[in-house]
């Protein structure tokens, strides 16, 4: 019975130490917060199997992912870079989502984001990382709505699929954003931002003729943050990766849904 005893002992720290391998293996992320002066510091999340090139001579050999640029809203900003992970794509991977990308997830320090500063940070990116140019998705919420709206209205042509969460836009000129596949969606109980800021967006593209490439849904009551629950859902990400540059027209996927009824689900799944 003893000798029985110490094999469940042994057996069971056995698995403890294969449970942490694991784990360590699917959490491969790292901050870089100097690499671009003056830029917004950025965790870098690889998925499983990958190995990170860290510097720009090129990559030979190498699969090429798709790459997720994560914008966090207001309540992230700081300097504190593990406020990041507090909710969105790098916590719902934590939590054991799947997600076959190279996720980017810069922090920032206050105010509106800069689309230069996040271009930067991409051509770091395409530089240093085994990333696929064709496959670059842009996904945020809040603070990170306006900010993900905003770099696809500045950069159009470099973004594959984008999604933007009860956000809006500071641009005064919309139109661009009609050039690449996007998903709007915003709550209409929202008190944080009103849904009125992502309709000005929608209205400005369709009164131009750029909305073509469009989807918008206004969720009747759903409140500002019950939107961060999109990032814990796989569908989210099957329709981000669902587009490509390469894709003659680049037209918008309508046949992957995601509703409310889907959201109030995760709330009762998720860990």
């Amino acid at each position: 019975m003893k000798h029985l005893s110490l094999f469940k002992i042994v057996l069971v720290a056995v698995l403890v130490v294969l449970a942490l391998a694991v784990s360590a293996q699917t959490k491969n992320m790292s901050v870089l917060r100097s690499e671009i002066p003056g830029g917004y510091p950025f965790w870098v999340c690889t998925p499983l199997g990958y190995e990170a090139v860290w510097h720009s001579e090129g990559i030979e050999d190498e699969p090429y992912y798709p790459v997720i640029l994560f914008l966090h809203g207001r309540s992230l900003c700081g300097r504190d870079m593990k406020r990041v992970l507090r909710y969105g794509t790098l916590d719902a991977i934590e939590r054991g989502l799947n997600v076959p990308a190279i996720i980017v997830a810069p922090q920032n320090p206050g105010g509106a984001w800069n689309p230069k500063k996040l271009n930067d940070i991409l051509d770091w990116v395409m530089d240093n990382c085994a990333a696929d140019p064709e496959r670059i998705y842009v996904l945020g919420m809040s603070l990170g709505g306006y900010g993900t709206l905003d770099y696809v209205g500045t950069y159009p042509e470099r973004v594959a699929a984008a999604m933007a969460l009860c956000g809006g836009s500071t641009l005064r000129d919309v139109s661009r954003m009609g050039e690449a596949p996007l998903w709007i969606i915003h709550g209409t109980a929202d008190r944080a931002v009103s849904v009125n800021e992502s309709k000005k967006v929608v209205s400005a593209l369709q009164a131009s003729g750029h909305d073509s490439r469009l989807r918008y849904d206004w969720w009747a009551g759903i409140s500002h943050g019950a939107l961060s629950r999109l990032f814990y859902m796989p569908q989210t990400y099957e329709w981000l990766f669902s587009h490509s540059l390469a894709d003659p027209g680049r037209p918008v996927n309508k046949k992957i849904n995601i509703t409310k009824e889907d959201l109030r689900n995760v709330r009762k799944n998720k860990k």
